[in-house]
């Protein structure tokens, strides 16, 4: 008889604990600390002044709408996910007047959020491109590299912040991409960089796409805060755009995550511009076989929610006014950061917190000042020094400036 606590006769006792996930297990280690000052900067997810969780009104309404629709059911979705959704989303991110869209070239397949997106696209791209290396900015999101690995593409970086200028390494990343073989894939942040919010001015864009087109590499770009950076969808939809307009191809993997408060619904999509009508149906056969045993078709309640608000000119006008709302406010805590660690004199030039764009900002602190500020001020980060601007107010400023100025102040 096994004896409680005995794992000797398990056929998993030889798993190890695994560790926690880097930017999860933040929040993980937040929730078990009794302080009343805590403050959670880790995980990338919208809060109001007050601290809490917001779904926006806009997607109330959608829902109230689904809901009261005796029509509505609950069949499976077709692999590719619901076509409303999927013209819809195509649009939002290439624009209404998108040639490729008109002409037919574009496929998208909705997806399980942005990293979904991002792993059926690596599929795809390791069962059906001739070149199977993907090269990923340098810093990145901390689940890129695993999901390309996953998905069968071996994964390089090239250079992209400048640790010193806290901005952008402009001529290493020219440099590595110059450098890289011809026909690689590139991964892109379509905007608001995570986690530096360092991103290209429009000038910098249009020397990455020539350079890109002038050695035939693949642009993958990961959209994941359209509209939510600088509070204007087309404009942050700028650098994708340019790439479409020159006729040649590209992937984009869209998220509703962060723009539309869907985090849990996990509402993404995937589009793969081709040059032709014809080679853009034949990809979207394929995408099918990956999805297929995969998940074999995505979650309807999302999509529709999405389809919904950006099918009503009265929802969509009234999701872009507090989508810019949100983009507002975080640009705002931007300004009241750089003037606390004005006021108590804090070492250092801090202009990079106005200079960054969306969520994220690269603080520059290092490992040891984030585990200090963890420890004595009960403020939880990722280790390498991003904090969530959307998990700032008013009121929590000025805890997390003493906290900054303190870590340079104690700690080299």
């Amino acid at each position: 008889m096994s004896v409680s606590g005995d794992h000797s006769n398990s056929v998993f006792a030889n798993v190890v604990q695994a560790p926690e996930d880097p930017i999860l297990g933040v929040t993980v280690a937040y929730n078990k600390d009794p302080s009343p000052d805590k403050l959670n900067l880790g995980v990338g997810a919208y809060r109001t002044e007050e601290g809490k969780p917001l779904v926006l009104n806009v997607v109330r309404k959608a829902e109230q709408l689904l809901v009261n629709d005796p029509s509505r059911v609950k069949e499976y979705l077709p692999i590719t996910g619901l076509a409303d959704f999927n013209k819809l989303s195509a649009k939002l991110i290439f624009g209404a007047d998108s040639v490729a869209i008109q002409e037919n070239r574009v496929t998208t397949v909705q997806c399980l959020s942005g990293t979904g997106s991002l792993r059926v696209g690596g599929e795809f791209l390791a069962r059906h491109y001739h070149e199977r290396t993907i090269y990923i900015p340098q810093p990145t999101w901390g689940n890129h590299p695993k999901v390309f690995t996953l998905a069968g593409l071996s994964v390089k970086t090239y250079r992209y912040y400048n640790p010193n200028t806290r901005g952008l390494d402009f001529e290493g990343l020219l440099e590595d991409l110059g450098n890289a073989p011809t026909g690689a894939i590139v991964l892109l942040h379509a905007c608001a960089h995570n986690p530096t919010g360092v991103d290209p001015t429009s000038d910098q864009w249009e020397h990455i796409r020539l350079l890109m087109r002038s050695k035939g590499l693949l642009p993958f770009f990961d959209s994941a805060y359209q509209g939510f950076a600088s509070g204007s969808l087309d404009a942050d939809a700028s650098s994708v755009r340019i790439f479409v307009a020159d006729g040649g191809e590209c992937l984009a993997a869209q998220s509703y995550a962060k723009n539309m408060g869907l985090y849990g619904e996990r509402v993404g999509a995937l589009s793969i511009v081709c040059k032709t009508a014809e080679v853009a149906s034949r990809v979207e056969s394929q995408l099918k076989l990956v999805i297929r045993p995969m998940y074999s078709n995505p979650p309807i309640h999302g999509a529709s929610i999405v389809a919904t608000v950006l099918k009503d000119r009265g929802m969509y006008d009234e999701w872009t006014i507090e989508l810019k709302a949100m983009a507002d406010r975080i640009i705002s805590m931007r300004k009241e950061l750089f003037d606390a660690l004005q006021a108590r004199g804090t070492p250092g030039d801090w202009s990079h917190i106005l200079k960054q764009i969306g969520m994220f900002t690269f603080t520059g602190l290092n490992a040891d000042q984030v585990a200090f500020m963890r420890k004595e001020y009960h403020i939880y980060m990722t280790s390498d020094g991003r904090i969530s601007m959307a998990g700032l107010s008013s009121r929590t400023v000025p805890h997390l400036a003493d906290a900054i100025h303190a870590a340079i102040s104690n700690v080299a």
